[in-house]
């Protein structure tokens, strides 16, 4: 007997195809022409009545194909369209779609891959409504049509998918069909029930008794070959009513180290099965779920598992719907766990490919706990928070928590006391910013091992860090069980019905799917999550991403209603933060929330942080234009406790290092579009956000000026990881001056609350009055040299902090001529001295030997306005650095003089020798020193 191709039945569990299309040939193979029908109120009925041009989106499955979403050879862009791609209308709602000459010519795949499947995806030619209507299954999947091998074939294709779960004495219509055959025969569990000499049986089964049934049609060919395709159907057992055990929870429950108790929320729901590797993925009615007697849950008991070895399972609802537990504590992904390397993930359990769809849970018994090792660890005071965001995905090319721990020095050389992780709960994809949430309780494996997070955690603590993770809780992604459980499929959002989600947001600036956060459900989930994290990887608190999204007033697109003052919303963050603070009452809580500030003012008085967003205000004083920094002060906004944590940099904006060189303003040979005059902007706006009292923020790499713009090569694309800087004594002196600023705050005048700013104009001002010392800071930041009254408290000795310097004041008002850019503080108690230099520009940038000499690729490249060539010079000699076009021709003399030993840098902003700009190109660099040369390619982009 020879069954179906193996891999076609791999795919065949996500295939629907009776309903939404029907083809001819019944057994097409991959040389032969197709003509496919699309019914469109059939599937989801996304397409249904629409009466404009309707296009597919199209593609194959071939063996080279690791899942069902990995589609091969697709015909055009999605939203392309052409004239390949269209549909023929042939009545209402029926399309035909023709592939030929035969489907291998038609997707253009070589000879050397088989092809299984064609894929679809049914789509209109214009969006309406802001997105394109779209032809699908009926739970949302794609189309798919299967070939066949040429010569004997059968299969069942009715019904049209499996397993059915009839009734009892319900009919169960059987159609299978055959090609090349003598005889075509049908058996329910190999007992002989019908058969034919025909191409086609059809058959009714009287279902009369209850369990699993297994019907299996069988052709046989001229020369007594045999082939067969198989389904199976099951009537479910009697439903059992029955309580939840004491102490279970929704989730994933261990009760041994050999059974746990699943508990799944789901009302209005017919029946749910457990599938897994424990039951081979075949519905089994042991694995039948109890219902509590409220309706709302399904619970069920799995024994006879294996201590310490992980298995892979997903709930069937309705017979018709794989979903993994949405309080997964891991996940198994078809798609994606393909693509985490080894050395990230080591031994990463396999998705079973074949028997089963979409994302599965992973579950373990008998889990060691973790063994922490810092168990008293004191988080910083919130006022004295200095917080570094980062992402792991652009910080480190391993992206992995390993590694990270391995950094936590760096950090904290620079004086970080915690660490922002942006999220890293499980997300859709592998790269991502994280925003995309699909399963809160379950960290990203692109990352790492849940223990490698738990020991960043632990190695953090033990250097005095807190550890903060950015969470989103105001959106879920499509792939979560939460959306999936209650989706409509005809208008691709949550179903009205969803205990979650809003089947449309309810305020501007929502992506994904919206929870709601007055449902007894979101609650319940929202907590489930919160405490979590502090009870499982002793997390120190969150950032709630979009908090003022939790919310159930309706803005619709109208921000300044959003933005105005919502009880409701401040009741449910409250609530939220009372839970977090009931079991732990030192988390931090931190809101995105930039609402109406008597919100925020509540909010604030309530305990909870929120973000100051100054980034526009610190990139205008940094590009050297007036700005009001004021607002960085949680005095200037009215409130109580310094809960502002003021940042010029998040994730979420320009770094101010490109805008500088972009934009900077300039007076004479003072140009901030100069990378050496643009570093030390950044030292200038980073002495009036530091010593501002109350907690900071910095994004990754802005303490070494990182000036890749947040757009390269689009938002939320990877940026290129610069640990170079490092070799780059401009850069590293921009990290002296941050972690001498930052030491600052171990003072206790700078967490003073007698302190005023006086920031508006070009020239400001800081003051601090503490029992301990006085602090005066005083800033230039504009392009041309100014006056700036330091305002000092009293007369007497005061010291200059970055240079030591003492001076006796005698006129308090007396004002200081300070040069563009230029910042000095001072306090009326001697500080320790940062080390000499830090504040100056420096073109040798490394004091170490030099061994060779060098001439390096320049960065960024390609580059507009500026680009940096890092060269070295082993031994003092001329040196000469020349630009030249393609035709050899010289462009620019970028060096030419005499230098001693070092390591240097050069910078070309696009102009020739007589300062014009250049055309875009390519052009050659090349370094002559002594008897060295070396020349590399540059590229120039207007």
């Amino acid at each position: 007997m020879i069954m179906r191709t193996i891999l076609f039945l791999l795919f065949s569990l996500q295939v629907t195809i009776a309903q939404v299309i029907t083809w001819t040939p019944n057994f097409p193979t991959q040389n032969d022409s197709i003509y496919v029908y699309f019914n469109a109120t059939q599937g989801n009925g996304g397409l249904a009545g629409y009466t404009g041009d309707v296009y597919a989106h199209t593609g194959v499955i071939t063996n080279l194909s690791t899942n069902p979403s990995d589609w091969r050879y697709v015909k055009t862009n999605w939203g392309q369209n052409t004239p390949e791609t269209k549909l023929e209308r042939i009545g209402p709602d029926l399309y035909l779609f023709k592939i030929r000459p035969a489907v291998r010519a038609f997707y253009g795949v070589p000879v050397s891959e088989n092809i299984l499947q064609a894929a679809f995806v049914f789509r209109s030619g214009v969006q309406v409504g802001g997105q394109y209507l779209e032809g699908k299954t009926e739970t949302g999947g794609d189309i798919f049509l299967p070939l066949f091998g040429a010569g004997l074939n059968v299969a069942i294709t009715k019904p049209a998918q499996y397993p059915v779960f009839p009734a009892m004495n319900d009919t169960v219509r059987i159609t299978a069909i055959s090609s090349h055959s003598i005889n075509l025969a049908l058996y329910v569990n190999d007992v002989l029930v019908a058969q034919t000499t025909d191409s086609t049986l059809n058959h009714n089964i009287i279902v009369t008794e209850s369990g699993k049934k297994r019907v299996k049609a069988m052709a046989t060919g001229s020369n007594n070959q045999t082939v067969a395709d198989s389904i199976y159907y099951v009537v479910n057992p009697p439903l059992t009513i029955e309580p939840l055990p004491s102490g279970i929870v929704d989730g994933i429950n261990y009760t041994s180290n050999s059974s746990m108790t699943l508990s799944l929320y789901a009302p209005e729901k017919d029946f749910v099965y457990v599938i897994g590797d424990f039951n081979n993925w075949e519905v089994e009615t042991d694995y039948f779920m109890k219902q509590t007697p409220d309706g709302k849950r399904w619970w069920a008991e799995v024994n006879g598992l294996t201590s310490q070895q992980e298995y892979i399972f997903q709930y069937l609802v309705n017979g018709n719907m794989r979903i993994a537990d949405p309080y997964s504590e891991k996940i198994s992904d078809p798609w994606h766990d393909k693509n985490i390397s080894a050395s990230t993930y080591p031994n990463l359990i396999q998705y079973p490919v074949g028997k089963t769809t979409q994302i599965a849970s992973v579950i373990q018994t008998g889990q060691q706990p973790f063994n922490w090792q810092v168990t008293n660890f004191e988080r910083p005071a919130p006022a004295d928070l200095v917080i570094y965001e980062l992402l792991i995905r652009d910080f480190l090319s391993t992206h992995d928590y390993k590694t990270l721990k391995d950094t936590l020095s760096y950090l904290k050389r620079l004086g970080v006391n915690a660490i922002e992780l942006m999220p890293v709960m499980e997300f859709s994809g592998n790269e991502s910013w994280g925003y995309n949430p699909t399963f809160h309780l379950a960290p990203d494996k692109y990352y790492g091992t849940k223990d490698d997070l738990k020991k960043f955690i632990d190695a953090a603590h033990a250097e005095g860090m807190a550890v903060i993770l950015d969470i989103v809780l105001n959106h879920i992604d499509n792939p979560s069980p939460l959306a999936r459980l209650y989706w409509d499929a005809q208008n691709n959002r949550p179903s009205i019905n969803n205990p979650w989600l809003n089947p449309l947001p309810r305020h501007p600036f929502n992506v994904f799917n919206d929870f709601n956060h007055e449902r007894d459900a979101t609650k319940y989930y929202v907590d489930r999550v919160n405490l979590w994290w502090l009870k499982e990887y002793n997390v120190d608190g969150y950032r709630f991403d979009l908090s003022k999204g939790f919310t159930q007033t309706y803005s619709g697109s109208n921000i300044a209603l959003w933005n105005q003052y919502d009880q409701s919303r401040i009741n449910l963050l409250k609530r939220m933060a009372d839970v977090i603070w009931n079991y732990d009452s030192t988390a931090y809580v931190i809101l995105e929330h930039f609402a109406d500030n008597s919100e925020e003012i509540v909010l604030s008085n309530y305990g909870m942080m929120l973000w100051g967003n100054m980034n526009h205000d610190y990139a205008e004083a940094s590009m050297g234009y007036n700005s009001n920094l004021s607002w960085g002060s949680y005095k200037a906004r009215g409130w109580n406790d310094p809960h502002l944590i003021t940042y010029a940099e998040s994730h979420d904006e320009e770094r101010i290092m490109y805008k500088n060189l972009q934009w900077g303003n300039s007076s004479g040979s003072y140009n901030i579009k100069q990378l050496n005059t643009a570093l030390q902007r950044i030292k200038l706006i980073a002495s009036f956000l530091f010593t501002i009292p109350g907690p900071k923020m910095f994004w990754q790499f802005g303490e070494l000026g990182y000036d890749v713009s947040i757009n390269y090569p689009c938002r939320t694309c990877n940026k290129p990881i610069l640990w170079n800087y490092l070799n780059d004594a401009r850069r590293t002196n921009v990290y002296k001056v941050f972690a001498a600023l930052i030491k600052l705050k171990e003072y206790d005048a700078f967490r003073s609350t007698d302190f005023n700013l006086n920031v508006g104009t070009y020239s400001k001002r800081i003051n601090i009055n503490h029992s301990s010392m006085n602090v005066s800071v005083i800033g230039n930041f504009n392009v041309l040299p100014m006056n700036n009254n330091p305002n000092f408290s009293n007369t007497g000795w005061w010291y200059e902090y970055f240079t030591g310097d003492s001076i006796f004041v005698t006129d308090t008002q007396a004002p200081f001529v300070l040069e563009p850019g230029e910042f000095r503080i001072y306090t009326t108690v001697r500080l320790p001295k940062p080390e000499d230099g830090i504040l100056s520009n420096v073109e040798a940038f490394d004091a170490g030997i030099v061994e060779e000499f060098y001439l390096g690729q320049n960065y960024p490249n390609p580059f507009n306005p500026s680009t940096d060539i890092i060269y070295t010079v082993k031994e003092p000699a001329d040196v000469t650095i020349k630009i030249y076009d393609m035709l050899g021709r010289e462009v620019k003399t970028l060096v030419n003089e005499t230098k001693s030993a070092g390591s240097y840098v050069t910078s070309w902003t696009g102009d020739n020798n007589s300062g014009q700009q250049v055309s875009s190109g390519v052009y050659f660099y090349r370094m002559e020193a002594g008897n060295y040369s070396s020349a590399r390619k540059m590229v120039f982009l207007k």
